[in-house]
């Protein structure tokens, strides 16, 4: 076990961000390098606003996220702090998905319900393979190993079984109708009907983790660190702020996405699935890789699977709901193309047999992402 950093060791607020960048001092120099990129926010509402479109706004818009994501992802660490891990995990996944319901929003009202699917399969494979795969190398490059709570990891892998199939069933109704007549209002009926058996698992998972089997998502020695931390409403207003300001960004990423689906022809599956994903839950990647590297793995691992399973439980059938009463081109079901379920399939999979025995090393966070870029190349190479 290395060395860890006191909990209550504050990061800087809002109006430390300039003296910082300005200094440098007591920062990291990955933190100042994102803290630099703060410019990219004005940039990217200046080139939102203008209508200058094209590859400018998707870039732009997604070099803005990333700084207001590391943002978010230190309030929310900050939170964790004062009400525990189970819950501060539980906070960053829903404003980092917060997001993705976002950009979602904007991409179904565009009718680009393939990139919307393809955007819900990255986010799920991503924190399951990148995000996780990069906090357990980050975290285990100087340790032996690290531990969690295996438990803990058991039950969201358990409930990402449940996503698999409720996406693994319409594609079977689809091939079992192959040969008979089948009208898409059935497969918008059993869309719906799957989404509401997802969300109450998905509320039945909150009262496991945060009433009656919460002692599972708590880090016990952080709890007894006193120090400066932030105060709760300062974390939950920075949150909100950088929230306010990451759907904006995302508008403006939406509006970049259709140029590069249109006019550049790119694969839908492959902007949604790497692309869109890796920006849209851009807080989880930074925020589970910091834990990591602070030995709070327990943390780290309730925030990539709680994203995922988050994504899956909430999120997508939330779309299909919002997709339901939008109409039109902008109706989202649940069936997925067939790689997107594999993919899935071998993400859950794969975590499942890392997390079993409650231990991680380096190695193991390599595995996680060679089977990432395994999929990325499978995805960009699709027709």
């Amino acid at each position: 076990m290395g060395t860890q950093e006191p909990a209550g060791k504050s990061q800087p607020g809002f109006r430390r961000i300039f003296a910082v960048i300005a200094t440098g001092e007591g920062i990291s120099a990955v933190d100042l390098v994102l803290y630099s990129m703060l410019i990219f926010v004005p940039i990217a509402f200046i080139v939102g606003f203008a209508g200058l479109g094209g590859i400018w706004e998707f870039l732009t818009s997604a070099l803005a996220i990333v700084p207001m994501a590391k943002l978010l992802g230190t309030a929310t660490e900050e939170l964790s702090a004062r009400v525990g891990s189970g819950l501060g995990g539980l906070l960053n996944a829903t404003f980092g998905n917060a997001t993705e319901l976002i950009i979602a929003f904007f991409a179904l009202q565009a009718g680009l319900t393939t990139v919307v699917k393809a955007s819900i399969t990255g986010s799920i494979i991503g924190n399951l393979l990148f995000v996780l795969g990069l906090a357990i190398v980050a975290g285990g490059a100087r340790r032996e190993k690290q531990t969690f709570n295996a438990t803990a990891a058991s039950a969201s892998s358990s409930q990402m079984t449940v996503a698999i199939a409720a996406l693994i069933i319409p594609a079977v109704f689809v091939a079992a109708s192959a040969t008979t007549s089948h009208s898409e209002t059935t497969l918008e009926g059993i869309s719906v009907a799957v989404a509401v058996i997802l969300l109450l698992t998905y509320f039945a998972q909150l009262l496991f983790s945060l009433r009656t089997h919460s002692h599972l998502y708590q880090e016990e020695a952080l709890e007894e660190v006193g120090g400066n931390v932030w105060p709760i409403r300062k974390s939950l207003i920075v949150l909100a702020i950088c929230a306010i300001i990451i759907g904006f960004l995302s508008e403006f990423l939406v509006q970049g996405v259709e140029y590069l689906t249109s006019t550049l022809g790119w694969n839908e599956l492959f902007v949604g699935v790497i692309l869109v994903a890796i920006v849209g839950n851009a807080a989880e990647h930074m925020s589970a890789v910091t834990v990591a590297l602070k030995d709070r793995m327990n943390l780290s691992m309730s925030i990539a699977l709680g994203s995922s399973t988050q994504i899956a439980l909430f999120v997508a059938p939330l779309l299909v709901f919002v997709g339901y009463f939008m109409g039109g081109s902008s109706q989202l079901t649940l069936l997925f193309h067939p790689v997107e379920i594999v993919g899935i399939v071998l993400a859950v999979l794969i975590v499942d047999i890392v997390s079993r025995d409650g231990e991680s090393n380096w190695l193991e966070g390599v595995q996680l992402l060679a089977v990432y870029a395994i999929l990325a190349v499978a995805f960009f190479v699709l027709e």
